[in-house]
């Protein structure tokens, strides 16, 4: 799949009823000052995080029947490009970025206030660690 160079965010939202429409709220942190202005049009893509509705539908009949916690998944996969702005510095030097949920990603040779394209390397539950592919 092609990505646009135009794309200016990607992040996991949960959908909410209004009314006669749908509504997905954009946290501010998912993009940067001046991505967007009010005025404009966005377009917006949707995708299932199952693989197919059958499959959806099939995991919510067995989790009715025998409820198991579970453990979203890391919104980040290994391999995955993003664009991330550098929040904080940890103890070890490394930059820290928030995305989804809150969920940490560590990037090495970065400073705060940073904004890096990444390609993400290793994704743990909690945390990924992510390289420097590009600096703004």
């Amino acid at each position: 799949m092609e990505i646009s160079e135009k794309l200016l965010c990607v992040f996991s939202a949960e959908i909410e009823e209004q009314g006669d429409s749908y509504v997905i709220e954009v946290p501010k942190r998912e993009l940067g000052d001046g991505d967007v202005e009010l005025d404009k049009v966005y377009r917006t893509v949707l995708s299932q995080t199952h693989s197919s509705a059958t499959d959806s539908d099939n995991r919510s009949e067995q989790n009715q029947e025998s409820p198991k916690p579970t453990h979203p998944e890391p919104p980040a996969t290994e391999g995955e490009t993003r664009t991330l702005e550098i929040e904080d510095i940890g103890e070890q030097g490394d930059g820290i970025a928030r995305v989804e949920r809150g969920y940490v990603i560590i990037v090495p040779d970065t400073k705060q206030g940073d904004r890096v394209k990444v390609e993400v390397t290793d994704v743990r539950e909690n945390v990924a660690f992510a390289k420097v592919l590009e600096q703004s």
